[in-house]
């Protein structure tokens, strides 16, 4: 009767663990679905990248159709399609201090939004435009949305006007912006010089102003943000306005944020600026920002200058150097020049 009964619970308990090995087995199954290589053609638009993925794995996927390409660092990419994210870095020669994570993080956070029924690509040419001037075709912005009718920032990376670095100095730096409930936008600009790039940044502009009320950002009280070449774009900007590069009269922004740039133009009417560098910067002249700062508020400019010493070049976030939460200090300022 006892061996009976012992057969019968241990038949019983067997069913109950298989039952649960099978359940587990789909949970898996369906995660590996979820979570498969890109490029195999199953991937569902959902499917987030990792430091294993590669940059083909960025221009196939699903959530970025018709525009991935314009995520990478230049016009032509396929000859680095089979870098990997954890890899990313090496891509981006003028930058320091690539976090791969904090790239996957970005990206991730753009195909969640597209899951979301969310428009996360926005072209300023139109077609027309793009095919008298093939070199516009992999312009845009990215909108990473912060609270409803809350003001914008535009941020221009860098790259030498040979690459733009929007992984590194764009997607997480829009991230964390939007995160303060600000709406933020990434510009991806022509290559080969700094009068077309700002063109792009101006004629962005007016566009976002456009068509404002479609996008749902305030255009009180904007910013523009930009390392390097991109802060180069951003200076044109604050000194001479947006109409000089071919848009509409728009009002110059309420502050701009400059990283590590030589650029050293100046005067009384340029934008209110946050400005920073670091001591050991091997591209950048660390005496001329010091001299700009110091002609900027000698003609009446509200500066603030944070100057790091060991961040080097193109730190973008600065995580983990001693230029780590310098964002957190320029959006104050932004915030400071606010009128509303």
């Amino acid at each position: 009767m006892k061996a009976g009964l012992s057969l019968l619970l241990l038949t019983h308990l067997s069913f109950h663990l298989t039952c649960a090995l099978k359940e587990t087995n789909r949970s898996v199954l369906k995660n590996q679905v979820h979570e498969s290589n890109l490029g195999n053609g199953t991937t569902e638009i959902k499917s987030h990248l990792t430091t294993s993925h590669t940059c083909r794995d960025i221009v196939d996927h699903p959530a970025f159709k018709g525009f991935g390409e314009a995520l990478l660092v230049r016009d032509e990419n396929s000859r680095y399609y089979n870098t990997t994210l954890g890899n990313i870095g090496t891509l981006m020669p003028y930058h320091s201090h690539v976090e791969p994570d904090i790239v996957v993080g970005a990206m991730n956070h753009m195909i969640d939004e597209v899951n979301d029924g969310k428009r996360i690509f926005y072209e300023f040419y139109n077609t027309e435009q793009k095919q008298k001037d093939p070199i516009k075709e992999l312009t845009g912005l990215f909108f990473f949305r912060g609270k409803p009718r809350a003001s914008f920032a535009i941020i221009c990376p860098g790259g030498g006007f040979s690459y733009v670095g929007s992984l590194h100095e764009g997607f997480p730096l829009a991230l964390e912006i939007s995160n303060k409930g600000y709406n933020a936008f990434v510009i991806r600009y022509r290559l080969g010089s700094r009068q077309l790039a700002t063109e792009d940044l101006a004629l962005a502009l007016e566009y976002i102003f456009k068509n404002a009320e479609s996008l749902g950002v305030s255009t009180r009280d904007y910013s523009v943000w930009g390392g390097s070449a991109g802060a180069r774009m951003v200076g044109n900007i604050a000194l001479e306005g947006v109409s000089a590069y071919g848009a509409s009269e728009l009002p110059k922004p309420a502050g701009v944020v400059i990283a590590y740039t030589g650029q050293s133009s100046y005067s009384s009417d340029f934008s209110p600026a946050f400005i920073t560098v670091a001591a050991n910067d091997g591209i950048v002249d660390v005496n001329t920002v010091d001299r700009r700062v110091e002609n900027l508020r000698n003609s009446g400019v509200d500066v603030e200058y944070q100057r790091f010493q060991t961040a080097g070049h193109g730190f973008g976030l600065g995580t983990g150097t001693d230029a780590e939460g310098w964002l957190d200090i320029a959006v104050q300022f932004w915030k400071r020049h606010m009128k509303e």
